[in-house]
């Protein structure tokens, strides 16, 4: 696969998003998964057709987009997407294919996939074809956020606070984008490891505790108020 992991960023993704990748070839599944978090996209990688139908049917709001490779065991591809149309489940569907012919492409899309992607493909490819899957009115997401002296450019990934720059991490980002997605609102630990971390994450550490500390730590200031509460046994909440 050509260029896969250049790492130039076409097109900027739209955040909190988390991918369900389904793809049997490890070594490419790997590095798709590399590549996209170096994006900011979250991503969970299943390997085994069945196993990824009965996620997708337990766990359908958790996923922004599902990649599916065409060919995979136990259950290909176009067969996941057809029960995924049937179960009324809408998770938009980009499907991986080394097939080019033009039949196979419209039962493809006649199956109910948004999007199809021919191997070998570039990476700036997909990631641009995931972000128009991913594209939604700025009714739903405005183009910049606000929430009290704190603004944040999704577009940009630019966080400032009171007139002054605050350099963060993409997690920091993450984090912040969705509290302030979620003002006055205590937000748990469990919300924020479902759309910020995979599913391989280990649940007993405190990756989210070490991860918001440092948050707090580069929000706050002199002359500023610490806007980023401690719930004590429920999460966080971020104050408008």
């Amino acid at each position: 696969m050509s260029t896969l992991l250049s790492h130039k960023k076409p097109q900027s993704p739209p955040s909190l998003m988390k991918i369900l990748l389904v793809e049997d070839e490890k070594k490419l599944a790997d590095a798709l998964k590399r590549g996209l978090e170096l994006q900011g996209y979250t991503v969970d990688i299943i390997s085994d057709g069945a196993k990824a139908m009965t996620r997708i049917s337990l766990h359908r709001s958790d996923y922004d987009v599902v990649i599916l490779d065409l060919m995979l065991p136990s259950m290909d591809g176009h067969e996941i997407c057809k029960q995924m149309r049937a179960k009324d489940i809408t998770v938009p569907v980009l499907i991986l294919t080394a097939r080019a012919e033009t039949d196979t492409k419209v039962q493809l899309l006649m199956s109910g996939a948004d999007d199809y992607l021919v191997k070998p493909f570039s990476f700036a490819e997909l990631n641009a074809r995931i972000h128009a899957l991913l594209r939604r009115p700025n009714e739903v997401l405005p183009q910049v956020l606000h929430s009290g002296d704190i603004e944040l450019d999704p577009n940009t990934r630019r966080a400032v606070r009171a007139g002054r720059d605050i350099p963060l991490t993409l997690k920091e980002y993450g984090l912040l984008e969705y509290f302030m997605r979620h003002p006055d609102t205590v937000v748990n630990r469990e919300d924020l490891l479902t759309h910020l971390w995979d599913f391989n994450y280990v649940g007993f550490s405190n990756v989210v505790d070490v991860h918001v500390k440092n948050l707090r730590r580069k929000l706050s200031g002199e002359d500023v108020d610490d806007v980023l509460e401690t719930v004590r046994g429920i999460g966080y909440r971020l104050r408008g």
